[in-house]
């Protein structure tokens, strides 16, 4: 009978998996983790605590800093892959999955389906000739070299790519390679997982092409497997049951839609939402069950589309997918520095964003020029990113996988605040009031279209009393808001006592918060 070794691939929400690995391994299965190296080292402290007596679990033996699109997801799923091959010698299937994932069949009908064929599951489409890539990159991603993360390193991944362009620095596939493309989520037999790994060993020259392609979780395994497998023994599908909104994004699965999930012709379902947690439960026992009696289809899509278009507790129109999400997300941590002086809370936030482990984005709801990454149209008007202000902020935390950002907010925007404020995530304000002279002062009448170079001197010196005192306004209104985490720093102060506020706000030692309290702009003479 087939039993399957799970290659888990995850980096937050500790508590979700330790009990997905319980429930997997309830049944006579396996699971082999790799938790990210960049998430918080407790979650991991956590995670390898409670599963330390599991016999059916293992821990990838080296753990990597994780980023979309680039060849680390590869290396820690190979780091996953090669434990599990060594740890789990009866092991039959080697079942790609990530912390999202559920299953949405038993296990006792998972392993029947298995073997019922011997076959492998994988997505294996010809690069070149399938339509699998719809729109951007294509041939790019293998015939240049690419060295940085496109959403960590955004200007060096193009400016990499620009010179090589330009300078026609291109490269050739290797030559007995034909490479194909796919959905990372596969299941594949334990001769093919041999095979693989047999192959990493003895040919470095195609591991090193695939080390500098772009997304080559969608190519390496797949490639791979047409290299290694005769055609008649793979079946080009995934097993794990995914969606795609028209914005590109993933769709959720939410604690309605069990019935629509167990109907589908999959083995598994992503990604199902942190909230849902009836549905979890729902799941969880369904797999440890002994049902095998499903009834399935493959009209997921459209089934999905139906049901969501007539809305859900008495709307007739469903939601936008970002209007569905409602909290940040209870283990996330939201910095706001909230300041009047754009270009001196920019420097704090890079100077944070360098000296500690977080990730920072400048005024994304107040400056419609801020550099924000594609999420499928939420992020194109300041009008979207205010609306949608708390799906934004959890998309960018999904985006960037991280579980702290720092974002720059301008003291007028007290309404979002409050928003995030209320939100079950740990938000915190960092005030920093600034000290506003005449010549700021005109300068931001012209900037705001109060006054041009052509206002008389006098009209200008009327206006500055106002503008003070609405800068002042803002301030006290912020005071008077109570907000539960909330502190101030002043820029007529000296950097020791900024420092003091900077340890306690970002949760630091002391040395490390006086070099940015000691950061250009934030200390006024």
């Amino acid at each position: 009978m087939a039993k399957i070794a799970f290659i888990l691939l995850c980096h937050k929400d500790a508590p979700a998996i330790i009990a997905q690995a319980a429930r997997l391994t309830a049944t006579g299965d396996y699971v082999a983790i790799h938790f990210d190296a960049r998430a918080k080292p407790a979650d991991y402290a956590a995670i390898t605590a409670a599963l330390a007596g599991n016999p059916g679990v293992v821990f990838a033996k080296k753990r990597v800093k994780c980023g979309w699109g680039a060849w680390s997801l590869v290396r820690a799923t190979l780091n996953a892959v090669e434990v599990a091959e060594a740890a789990f010698p009866d092991a039959t299937h080697f079942y790609m999955l990530s912390g999202d994932c559920l299953p949405v069949k038993s296990a006792a009908y998972a392993h029947r389906f298995l073997d019922a064929a011997d076959r492998d599951y994988i997505e294996a489409f010809d690069f070149f000739t399938s339509d699998w890539i719809k729109t951007g990159f294509k041939e790019e991603r293998l015939i240049y070299r690419h060295w940085f993360n496109e959403r960590a390193q955004k200007w060096l991944f193009y400016r990499s790519y620009e010179m090589q362009k330009r300078l026609k620095l291109t490269r050739r596939v290797p030559a007995d390679i034909e490479v194909q493309i796919g959905s990372q989520w596969w299941c594949l037999r334990r001769r093919t997982i041999e095979r693989m790994l047999a192959f990493c060993r003895k040919r470095r020259d195609v591991v090193r092409f695939f080390a500098t392609t772009w997304i080559p979780d969608e190519t390496f395994f797949q490639t791979l497997a047409r290299h290694l497998v005769p055609e008649r023994e793979i079946e080009s599908r995934t097993l794990t049951f995914k969606l795609f909104s028209d914005y590109g994004m993933p769709v959720t699965f939410y604690n309605d839609q069990y019935d629509l999930l167990i109907s589908q012709d999959y083995l598994f379902a992503r990604k199902i939402s942190p909230e849902a947690a009836l549905l979890k439960d729902r799941l969880g026992a369904l797999w440890q069950s002994d049902r095998v009696d499903f009834a399935t289809s493959q009209e997921g899509e459209k089934l999905h589309a139906f049901l969501t278009g007539r809305g859900r507790i008495g709307k007739r129109y469903g939601t936008r997918f970002w209007e569905r999400e409602s909290t940040l997300g209870p283990d996330r941590d939201l910095y706001m520095i909230v300041c009047k002086k754009w270009h001196v809370a920019k420097r704090l936030l890079h100077a944070s964003v360098d000296k500690l482990d977080l990730r920072g984005i400048e005024y994304l709801f107040d400056e419609a020029t801020c550099a924000v990454p594609h999420l499928g149209g939420i992020e194109r008007t300041l009008e979207k990113r205010n609306r949608h202000r708390r799906a934004l902020m959890r998309m960018m935390f999904d985006y960037y996988r991280t579980d702290r950002l720092l974002i720059c907010l301008d003291p007028a925007n007290i309404a979002l605040m409050h928003d995030f404020m209320s939100d079950r995530a740990n938000a915190r304000i960092l005030e920093l009031q600034c000290v506003f002279d005449d010549q700021y002062l005109v300068g931001h009448a012209k900037r705001v279209g109060l006054a041009t170079a052509d206002t008389p001197g006098e009209v200008i010196a009327r206006m500055l009393p106002t503008l003070r005192h609405e800068f002042d306004d803002e301030s006290v209104r912020i005071r008077d808001a109570e907000f539960p985490r909330h502190w101030r720093i002043r820029q007529d102060r000296r950097p020791t006592d900024n420092a003091n506020v900077l340890a306690e706000f970002f949760d630091i030692d002391l040395d490390t918060a006086q070099e940015l309290a000691e950061t250009p702009y934030l200390f006024a003479d």
